[in-house]
């Protein structure tokens, strides 16, 4: 056996502290014995897979690290999201919001220390494609967490009558595992516990109240709502912090849109555009200058023209019923 009982052991114990220079350490060992003992494929084929997964990108190791497992691997799909706070475009007090919200994330212990819990249970709240979503990534992304995803579809179908004691699984995940939780469309689950509801849906609701109440700060839960006239009053003072979501202002629209855009927006007079970006969410605006970015490329231009940019987001607007 090229491997000894000891290397087995030592491999062991780095992967399950975590320590990647420990485990490639000992897999180096191993490779050189399998060389020592005559097996040169073998040796050469360890090595050039110690190199492929040291070269590895970090995200795809993090990602790899926080897929869920068992049960959690039906409720919840991972991901490391690349968008920063900079990628962010808003009003400014939007992002002081934001920069608030990770600071005192970077600095939980602190304030823990002193009895005081860091923002870390938020609703997003406004229209379709104006940057909740993404709003929850820049988070993950801010902080070097994963960005672990509710699959509400699976919760509230596939698990319907076993909805309350899978919101427990999530939580108690949430204690274990530190991450960004992202409850997506959350009023298909927060909606009004009155009126004709059944009452699965009333405990499904009143279960999801107590695993917020008690969910640890080292983890952050985000609840993201497209229509927030229907959620459960009730809801609203179990989170630390409400944040409204519109539609972007012409300046802010047009910010958008040159950073999606970059070099191939350059020289375009923009002020013959902004008339034209009013009504339209984040993503149509993205979606807008997409379409205008291909038609200059396939026109072999090297920068686009205003009447693209312009069609381009009449027929959002069309598309839209706006």
């Amino acid at each position: 056996m090229t491997a000894s009982g000891e290397h087995v052991k030592a491999l062991v114990r780095s992967h399950a502290a975590g320590d990647d220079d420990a485990f490639y350490a000992v897999a180096l060992q191993v490779a050189a014995k399998a060389a020592r003992q005559g097996h040169s494929t073998l040796a050469s084929d360890l090595k050039q897979m110690i190199d492929a997964a040291r070269q590895s990108p970090v995200a795809d190791k993090v990602t790899a690290i926080a897929r869920p497992r068992g049960d959690l691997a039906e409720l919840l799909t991972a991901g490391f999201p690349d968008v920063t706070l900079s990628d962010l475009v808003g009003p400014s007090s939007f992002k002081d919001t934001l920069a608030r919200v990770l600071r005192e994330q970077r600095e939980r212990q602190a304030l823990i220390g002193h009895g005081y819990t860091p923002v870390h249970r938020l609703l997003l709240e406004g229209p379709p494609g104006t940057g909740k979503t993404m709003t929850a990534g820049v988070l993950a992304r801010e902080l070097s967490l994963p960005l672990l995803t509710v699959r509400l579809d699976s919760l509230l179908s596939k698990f319907m009558g076993e909805t309350a004691s899978k919101l427990r699984t999530v939580f108690e995940a949430a204690a274990t595992q530190r991450a960004v939780y992202l409850f997506d469309e959350f009023d298909a689950l927060g909606a009004h516990r009155g009126g004709n509801d059944v009452g699965e849906a009333r405990r499904i609701v009143n279960a999801f109240l107590v695993f917020l109440e008690e969910v640890s700060a080292e983890s952050i839960v985000v609840a993201a709502t497209n229509h927030r006239s229907i959620l459960d009053h009730a809801l609203f003072r179990r989170f630390d912090l409400v944040v409204k979501y519109g539609l972007p202002e012409p300046g802010h629209a047009v910010e958008v849109m040159k950073a999606r855009l970059g070099l191939l927006g350059r020289g375009l007079r923009w002020t013959t555009v902004r008339p034209h970006t009013a009504d339209l969410s984040h993503a149509e605006l993205v979606k807008a200058a997409e379409e205008a970015a291909k038609q200059a490329i396939l026109r072999g231009d090297d920068h686009v023209v205003v009447k693209d940019v312009i069609a381009a987001l009449d027929a959002r607007r069309a598309a839209s019923g706006e």
